[in-house]
């Protein structure tokens, strides 16, 4: 029991990915399933920069005497994450400022109630962007 204990960063990991998930998938407004796609990465993140970390390891950065004995933790994990997370600050600027735009064109952010606007499927060549445009 000690050894699934042990690994708590994970259990954490793989709640907050199921649940970031699940609102993706169970909810109907496009805010909430930003926020579940929000929910997710951050998982995705805290995994990677927990399997970075080293017990017992220290920067990177050589000692005066030498590097013998010393253990180093890897900063690549850490470095790529600070770089998902500006990626993931645009993704979630550009999904918000799309809800703005659907929220405009159709008067709600329901998915349920876009596609009964949109005529059922929503596959009839021209979006209902499109025919406001024209």
């Amino acid at each position: 029991m000690s050894e699934v204990l042990g690994l708590w960063n994970y259990w954490v990991v793989i709640v907050l990915m199921m649940i970031g998930l699940y609102i993706m998938i169970a909810r109907d407004s496009l805010v909430k399933k930003v926020m579940g796609l929000n929910i997710f990465q951050v998982s995705v993140i805290m995994f990677y920069v927990s399997m970075g970390k080293v017990r017992g390891g220290t920067a990177p950065i050589l000692p005066e005497g030498g590097a013998e004995g010393v253990l180093f933790s890897n900063p690549l994990p850490h470095v790529l994450m600070l770089t998902a997370i500006v990626v993931g600050i645009a993704t979630t600027a550009l999904a918000l400022a799309l809800v703005v735009r659907i929220k405009e064109a159709y008067g709600t952010i329901e998915e349920d109630e876009i596609h009964a606007l949109a005529g059922g499927d929503g596959m009839d060549g021209r979006s209902a962007v499109q025919g406001e445009a024209e």
